[in-house]
């Protein structure tokens, strides 16, 4: 059972999302492959609930190698028949192969600024924009900086990472921290 706390309303309804908002949303993430892992999940995520992705997530970590960004950009043909018939994934055949190229383009990234983790942090100079929402009904769906993640990112070759994916994903790597008044994380980091 979990202890009552008062948190974000959406992250209320079932343990995986209090789970989740609870240790990791709003986060500092700096790992590479961590970011990647929530790359890969935003851009699964897209036009479902996240809690759907949370509860899938042990069987994406499988299948996608414990989303090591280098094995993921070697799959082919064969790997990704194997990816569309396990029940685990959301099996979208546009979404896993958006989850391939995104590995490659990944890959291409920290070649060029040494890290993802460089790349993606200098959007916020380094720190997390803490916000806190009066209701839920006013946390934004994007900004003007999850807008310029999605232009580069599709620039540079990336699929699903339109704004509001960005957006979701600033919030899951600590980026930025939108809770809501009231709730017991507002002001923390870990």
């Amino acid at each position: 059972m979990t202890e009552a706390r008062s948190r974000c309303a959406w992250a209320d309804r079932t343990e995986w999302e209090r789970q989740y908002h609870d240790t990791e949303w709003g986060v500092p993430e700096h790992d590479d492959q961590r970011l990647f892992e929530f790359l890969l999940l935003e851009g699964a995520q897209a036009g479902l609930s996240w809690v759907t992705v949370l509860r899938k997530r042990e069987a994406y970590r499988a299948a996608f190698d414990g989303f090591d960004p280098s094995r993921v950009a070697g799959y082919g043909h064969e790997k990704m028949t194997a990816l569309l018939q396990n029940p685990g994934l959301i099996r979208n055949r546009l979404k896993l192969a958006s989850a391939v190229n995104n590995a490659r383009a990944f890959l291409e990234v920290q070649e060029r600024f040494g890290s993802f983790d460089e790349f993606l942090w200098r959007y916020v100079e380094g720190a997390p924009i803490n916000n806190v929402w009066p209701q839920l009904s006013e946390l934004p769906a994007r900004s003007p900086i999850s807008d310029r993640i999605s232009k580069e990112l599709k620039a540079m070759g990336f699929t699903f990472v339109g704004s509001v994916i960005c957006y979701s994903y600033m919030q899951a790597v600590g980026m930025v921290n939108d809770h809501i008044a009231g709730c017991f994380r507002i002001g923390q980091s870990n």
